[in-house]
């Protein structure tokens, strides 16, 4: 294992069954894995959507605080659902969380998780503060500032054949 990575584990028995950890930091990001509304090696909240979110949001909360990072460090989460026509339930249990963070997201529907009873599944990807997007060289453009190659969305001369 290298120096610069550190792992931490839930103790759930999925982890040692499968070979993988609860969450590793890697250089300045970490990755945590799929969290489900589970507590105390219990799966909780059953069939209540809303409730599972939370608690999945809950677990993604506790690894990243075992790394020394929190909700607001995430830079990305991905959800996955067993019903996506009950969106609005994930989503707003994600939006309560993230308020200020706003991470980018993707939402899918899956066949089914590891365990009927459970819901939805919480990945996140976070970025701590010092990493070398923060040097104070590096600094962000301006909003009037739009680099020669980027493509802008509203801008009907924009090649369309990408």
């Amino acid at each position: 294992m290298s120096p610069a990575r550190r792992r931490v584990s839930s103790g759930v028995p999925f982890e040692q069954a499968v070979g993988y950890s609860r969450a590793v930091a890697a250089g300045d990001f970490i990755f945590v894995s799929g969290c489900t509304s589970i507590a105390e090696g219990k799966v909780v909240h059953e069939g209540d959507l809303a409730r599972q979110t939370e608690q999945a949001l809950l677990n993604v909360s506790a690894a990243l605080e075992q790394l020394g990072a929190s909700l607001a460090d995430v830079v990305q989460t991905r959800l996955y659902v067993t019903d996506i026509s009950r969106w609005e339930e994930v989503g707003e249990a994600h939006r309560l969380a993230f308020e200020l963070a706003r991470p980018a997201s993707t939402m899918v529907q899956v066949a089914a998780l590891i365990d009927p009873r459970l819901l939805v599944e919480v990945e996140a990807v976070a970025h701590r503060a010092g990493g070398p997007d923060t040097d104070a060289d590096a600094q962000e453009p301006a909003d009037s500032e739009v680099p020669p190659d980027a493509i802008r969305l509203d801008d009907p001369s924009v090649d369309d054949s990408i």
